[in-house]
């Protein structure tokens, strides 16, 4: 299954894309791996061609050192001289098509994964990796500083054997969603038809059915590594389980590269869906009575709440509410009642009954185009758009003034010049708190729920947009403190460790520590 938003656009009907660009890639093809070697790691096979341990050469890589890489891998390394180069190179996000990589490695197998590493680490060349490129700050475009991108795209495929789907790091959600529902089977995961699943994952993974079925990483039984040693590592709860703890919520880009996950699926339910409107003006009501509700709710109701300004919205801001119930059908409006009894009636109303497939589809602005169309890429029909984003993780109800310092927020958008901006408000709670907070490395299990800042921009006004959503964030500190969710990463977050991560932070540092003692993978915001 290949799969690196009108066209349609993505962001504007839900944006629940998770990371996807900083932290992965999938065994989809290749070789298996060797038998471990003497004294390797249980669980690891050894790489031929050599390793990253140790300290590097330093030499400049010259063109037949590139040469020699391009020729050692099954997949394929483009140069800035190849004709290929300035389609490979780009990032999901248009705000970064400047940045200018030394080279992408569009790797088909974990050894390939192993020859870039060990190639970088010999020629002292930074490295990116890239999932499926949706990395809010651009750290997977690899050009600032330049670095040899491991592009796991390619790393694709999606199997299932009974319960179990085996999927590579590179498989863009949309892919993932038309295998497994069209054979029955779901996994709770994110929105945007684009985003890998390996970004989505490491960071967690929130969407449409994490209160029915918990976060993405959950599902996880085994994971495939490239560490920075070169090893091909197979972890789980037997096998190097503190390396699997931080794999699953601890991020991408610090402990390896994951080239396929494991996960435990479940039967796909029939979806009952709603989309409800209001006018800004009904939020101070809307909004304290559904955070008094989304998150408490019957487990298997998910609900979204948006307010959104900007020229797209020229008749003034709006307030939208997108749900998924896994139910019964004659039970949900008897769910959406313990909300709408106590808010102004919507201006908008409109439900839906779904296979898995088909609302993951619709979700993803796909419902009307063939999966294989799905892409932002060649042949694709989605349109890539350029936006800034930050974010929240809420633990606390808003009070009255929380609810006004956010909709003076909103407010402020309908004047910005931006296309469209605001807050998404996504309900946690649920499945999400079966587990512990130190249950993986996903420390947010008991809040209420993520929120996105977000701001799609015209050309040239990238730092308009920036001010923005950094702007909404520092006016919501007060109300929700530093807390912040890792998939939604922010570069300007300066005590990042302890919003991102809390108290687990300690455990991931350690683990990093075991498994990379010489800081070979330099992600910015590093453990």
């Amino acid at each position: 299954m290949t799969a690196p938003e009108p066209r349609p656009t993505r962001r504007g009907v839900l944006v629940a894309a998770a990371l996807g660009g900083l932290a992965a890639c999938s065994s989809g093809g290749g070789a298996e791996p060797e038998p471990p070697s003497p004294g390797s790691p249980a669980g690891s096979a050894s790489v031929p061609s050599g390793s990253p341990s140790g300290s590097p050469s330093g030499a400049a890589p010259t063109r037949a050192d590139w040469a020699q890489l391009g020729r050692s891998v099954q997949g394929s390394l483009v140069l800035p001289s190849d004709p290929g180069y300035d389609q490979v190179r780009l990032l999901e996000n248009p705000r970064y098509d400047g940045e200018k990589p030394l080279a992408v490695l569009s790797v088909h197998s974990p050894q390939d994964v192993a020859a870039g590493l060990a190639f970088a680490h010999d020629h002292a060349v930074p490295v990116a990796i890239r999932s499926g490129g949706h990395g809010y700050p651009g750290w997977s475009a690899g050009g600032s500083p330049p670095a040899l991108v491991i592009d796991c795209r390619p790393l694709s495929e999606v199997h299932l054997d009974g319960a179990t789907a085996t999927i590579g790091s590179g498989a863009a959600l949309a892919s993932v969603y038309d295998t497994l529902g069209s054979r029955g089977r779901a996994i709770a995961a994110g929105s945007c038809a684009t985003v890998g699943i390996a970004g989505l994952t490491l960071g967690g993974g929130v969407g449409v059915l994490t209160r029915a079925f918990g976060l993405t990483c959950d599902a996880v039984t085994s994971m495939q590594v490239v560490t920075a040693d070169g090893s091909v590592r197979t972890v789980s709860t037997q096998e190097e389980p503190d390396l699997f703890w931080a794999l699953r919520g601890g991020g991408g880009g610090h402990l390896g590269v994951v080239t396929s996950f494991a996960l435990e699926t479940s039967a796909a339910p029939t979806l009952q869906t709603v989309y409800l409107q209001w006018p800004v003006s009904a939020a101070p009501q809307v909004i304290e009575a559904w955070q008094s509700w989304a998150p408490g709710a019957d487990d298997r109701l998910w609900s979204t709440l948006k307010a959104l300004g900007g020229s797209k919205h020229a008749g003034g801001a709006i307030l939208q509410l997108s749900g998924t119930w896994t139910g019964p059908a004659s039970a949900f409006d008897q769910q959406l009642a313990a909300l709408l009894d106590h808010v102004p009636t919507p201006t908008t109303r409109s439900t839906h009954s779904h296979s898995y497939r088909d609302a993951m589809m619709s979700y993803a602005g796909c419902a009307s185009i063939p999966v294989a169309q799905c892409t932002t890429g060649p042949g694709g029909s989605l349109t890539r758009e350029a936006f800034a984003a930050t974010s929240h993780v809420a633990y606390d109800p808003l009070t009255s003034a929380g609810i006004d310092d956010l909709l003076s927020q909103v407010d402020a958008a309908q004047s910005s010049g931006l296309q469209e901006a605001g807050i998404s408000i996504d309900a946690l709670g649920g499945k999400v708190r079966d587990i512990d907070p130190d249950g993986t490395a996903f420390v947010h299990r008991s809040a209420l729920a993520t929120v996105q800042y977000t701001a799609t921009f015209p050309p040239g006004t990238a730092g308009h947009a920036d001010d923005y959503v950094h702007g909404f964030r520092a006016a919501m500190v007060p109300h929700w403190g530093n807390h912040a969710y890792v998939n939604y990463a922010d570069a300007t977050i300066s005590d990042y460790q302890d919003a991102y991560f809390g108290a687990n932070a300690a455990r991931l540092a350690q683990v990093r520590s075991t498994y990379d003692p010489d800081g070979f993978f330099t992600q910015p915001q590093d453990f």
